[in-house]
């Protein structure tokens, strides 16, 4: 009996100290929550309203109700209409489009003779769930008959960019930069600052002649060298086990990670601001790491989200980052080209250092 008693006692004591916490609480409720909403209506393995662009040369009544049938299908948006198929690479290169559509001139008379491609879909292969879209759209029927209504499969020839060896690795390693990116810069950086204020090292540096400002920067300039490390390292195993090319310039891919960085480090000083224990950074960390990974086109195509997931993503840093260093590496895009992606990064690193500064000289005070 006494047994269950002081069992009782220390449960007591440890559920009081759990709904004290409120972080720790809110994690309770709110992860279990955050993965419902997620998995339940963001994350859309059928996927629709993709961007695409279309160049209709023929612009004739068969190609103007071919274009129709495909965006009845709900599964392409045709949002650019463009002269040459030229401009069409160009905005798949810069990850403005997914899907291209390239009708020629002769289009009637190749629908009519059957003998070769009527059209060409022009995919960006370098995520495989886009090419076997591109195939689906391949297999909308084109009437070429209309007296007998006749119909034949559309000879539409499905061109593959970036990946003809269809290789879900060739998408995923890039990605896997900005992931392992997030998680590790902004928990290091976190679990450093509350470390030190835990073990009583945060009164120590504010009694010396350190600025507030010097002190946060002194602590996480290392971490950018670790960045530098990790992505040398994913690059090199990516190159090594799954031949995963580097179309564009290898500065480019640095300069991105190093903003990305920069941007993750001034995350986890936010964080390190808002929290009191290393494990509650910890899990605060995970809280932002759940939905960035889930939101950020790195699992599941961006353009087949709801679109409040999509306006929720465009705030979360690992967006814009997947967006940028699949576009350099897999495309051979050049970094000027994702400058509003570079933007974001940039504004959020700066908000998020001002704030933190805001928040920790708050609390000296």
């Amino acid at each position: 009996m006494k047994s269950l008693l002081r069992l009782y006692a220390i449960f007591h004591k440890e559920f009081s100290q759990l709904l004290r916490d409120r972080l720790t609480f809110g994690m309770i409720v709110g992860i279990p929550m955050i993965q419902l909403i997620l998995f339940g209506f963001a994350i859309n393995t059928d996927v629709r309203n993709l961007s695409g662009a279309l160049v209709d040369e023929a612009n004739s009544s068969l190609s103007r109700q071919m274009i129709s049938d495909m965006r009845a299908s709900q599964v392409v948006d045709f949002r650019y209409r463009l002269n040459t198929a030229s401009e069409i690479e160009e905005l798949m290169a810069s990850g403005e489009i997914a899907i291209g559509l390239y009708i020629p001139a002769d289009f009637d008379r190749r629908v009519a003779s059957r003998e070769r491609s009527i059209a060409q879909i022009m995919v960006d292969g370098s995520d495989p769930i886009l090419l076997g879209i591109g195939r689906q759209l391949a297999s909308i029927p084109v009437n070429y008959d209309s007296s007998v209504q006749a119909q034949t499969r559309a000879g539409l020839e499905v061109r593959n960019y970036y990946n003809p060896e269809r290789r879900s690795a060739v998408n995923i390693v890039p990605g896997l930069i900005g992931v392992i990116l997030t998680m590790t810069m902004a928990l290091f950086t976190a679990v450093a600052i509350v470390r030190e204020k835990e073990r009583g090292n945060m009164e120590f540096l504010i009694n010396t002649p350190v600025k507030s400002v010097e002190l946060m920067l002194g602590k996480i300039m290392p971490y950018v060298l670790i960045g530098f490390i990790q992505v040398t390292l994913i690059l090199l195993l990516g190159w090594y086990l799954f031949d995963v090319p580097v179309r564009g310039s290898l500065l480019d891919v640095y300069l991105a990670s190093l903003l990305f960085i920069a941007t993750n480090l001034a995350l986890g000083l936010l964080i390190s601001t808002s929290v009191g224990t290393q494990f509650q950074a910890m899990q605060m960390t995970f809280f932002i790491f759940l939905p960035s990974i889930l939101l950020s086109g790195f699992m599941f195509p961006f353009d087949g989200m709801p679109r409040l997931a999509q306006i929720i993503a465009e705030v979360l840093p690992l967006t814009h980052f997947v967006r940028i260093i699949r576009s350099i590496m897999l495309r051979g895009a050049d970094i000027m080209q994702m400058g509003e992606d570079m933007l974001a990064l940039g504004v959020f690193a700066l908000l998020a250092l001002g704030v933190a500064i805001l928040r920790f000289n708050k609390r000296l005070d």
